[in-house]
């Protein structure tokens, strides 16, 4: 008798299992990106400067490994979740302390659109899609010291269906600090328009400190993101702006900054796309200008593997120093530079 009962249970256990799996799906994803990357005239500490040579890691593309998952609700509404952390391959290293340092975020989505509740990358990283790089060190968040590539904890995130090609996203970042609905907290809107042919893209964006106000342009501000792309066969064009704003900042700092790029992507076989692009900055308050020009080229191996080179050089005004790539190896003030770097990616 014990056994029957036993033998039941499993069978409906089977069975329940069974039917779950058949509403439901989890997904292992990844990408591991590695090469080498050189600078020249980066700062040193004794107060020259000297060429650097260096592994890369996610200078193409971060390096991650991921899990999503969805789960069919009924009635056209699906569960679903997504936790993603990066990392540098060159050290096996994360990129923060957090176990999932990008995205770990649940949320509903159905005919009315989708709901996120989590971690996420911050709403400006949709810059990604006027990007001609694809978001590479040497594109546009290099002459913007990053201010485009950040993160946001504790988010509140909804996006419409699509309508006729028009879709938007509002996403807020709690600052969670006691008394205070400002303190710490990021906000912003992004809307786009696609088709097939042409894509036009703007985002707004706040980012307060830890006294909710806008006190570095480059870090706490207020960022306003304009663009689009345009596809003509095998050339993609790409065109954006964007304006940086701290009305808080000190009286001598820089509180303002405009940056404008324009860029292809030229895809000479199904394995083979080229990359060309040309940025600019204006820095207000003696914060000086920089003009960026990079150029790449993406090799398909296969639909997992990728080859890819990148080569750039920033020209800095006499007072500014900005790297030619999105990291700290800056060269002295007035200084030019130069990098390239070049690796293999493969995703998964």
């Amino acid at each position: 008798m014990t056994r029957a009962v036993a033998g039941a249970l499993l069978g409906l256990a089977g069975l329940a299992a069974g039917g779950a799996h058949a509403q439901s799906s989890v997904t292992i994803y990844g990408r591991v990106d590695a090469g080498v990357d050189y600078q020249s005239n980066v700062a040193t500490t004794g107060g020259g400067s000297g060429s650097l040579w260096r592994a890369s890691g996610n200078q193409w593309g971060t390096s991650m490994i991921g899990f999503k998952g969805t789960e069919d609700l009924g009635a056209g509404l699906s569960a679903f979740f997504l936790l993603e952390s990066g990392f540098d391959a060159t050290k096996g290293s994360t990129n923060g302390s957090a176990l999932f340092n990008r995205r770990s975020y649940v949320g509903l989505a159905g005919s009315a659109g989708s709901l996120k509740l989590g971690k996420n990358l911050f709403i400006d990283n949709d810059i990604w899609f006027l990007d001609p790089t694809g978001q590479q060190f040497i594109g546009t968040a290099t002459l913007v010291r990053g201010r485009n590539w950040q993160g946001a904890d504790n988010v509140i995130e909804y996006q419409t269906p699509t309508w006729g090609g028009f879709n938007a996203t509002v996403q807020t970042s709690l600052g969670e600090q006691a008394g205070s609905l400002t303190k710490k907290r990021k906000d912003g809107v992004s809307l786009v328009y696609a088709n097939q042919t042409v894509e036009l893209r703007a985002i707004y964006d706040v980012v307060r400190d830890a006294n909710g106000r806008f006190v570095d342009v480059f870090d706490t501000s207020k960022e306003l993101i304009l663009g689009g792309t345009l596809t003509i066969d095998k050339l993609k064009l790409f065109a954006g702006y964007e304006n940086l704003r701290a009305p808080d900042a000190a009286a001598t700092a820089s509180d303002k900054a405009n940056h404008y790029w324009v860029g292809a992507n030229y895809q000479v076989t199904p394995a083979l796309t080229l990359i060309g692009s040309v940025f600019r900055v204006n820095v207000n308050k003696g914060g000086g200008n920089a003009n960026l020009f990079m150029a790449g080229a993406n090799y398909s191996l296969s639909k997992r593997t990728l080859l890819y080179v990148g080569a750039g050089t920033v020209r800095n005004s006499s007072n500014a120093n900005f790297s030619v790539e999105a990291t700290n190896n800056n060269p002295l003030p007035g200084q030019n530079q130069n990098g390239a770097y070049a690796g293999i990616s493969h995703s998964f």
